[in-house]
């Protein structure tokens, strides 16, 4: 009981403290690392082309009853008995966009990509 007063007073010196140096025990050495990375790109690209409405015709020895934009448009042949050719093409618009999808291109993919490194450290003292 009669150390009970020491013990703050020891609590509260200074106390000097030491370490030891330490001393590698080698003179010389490498390491090798190698490090390899894997790397998967899933790609998906959606495209459409888009044109504008066209309603044409060609042909021989045909003749159009009237306007070729109208539906209820007939064609005949003009000169009986020789050949004829004809060609009709109508490409209407969508109601909403006013415009004539003409293609659509899908592609999906995968991309994959493996990278490998090697480093090597050489050290002495």
């Amino acid at each position: 009981m009669k150390l009970l007063w020491l013990l703050p007073l020891l609590i509260l010196a200074p106390i000097k403290v030491r370490a030891n140096q330490v001393t590698p025990a080698f003179t010389q050495g490498s390491m090798n690392a190698t490090t390899t990375t894997t790397q998967t790109v899933v790609e998906t690209v959606a495209q459409k082309v888009y044109g504008g409405e066209l309603n044409s015709w060609t042909g021989t020895n045909v003749t159009p009853s009237g306007d070729i934009t109208n539906s209820s448009t007939t064609f005949s042949v003009t000169t009986a008995g020789e050949a004829f050719q004809l060609e009709v093409v109508n490409r209407p618009p969508d109601a909403t966009t006013g415009l004539v999808l003409l293609e659509t291109i899908d592609i999906n993919r995968t991309i994959n990509t493996n990278a490998t490194t090697t480093s090597l450290s050489v050290f002495s003292q």
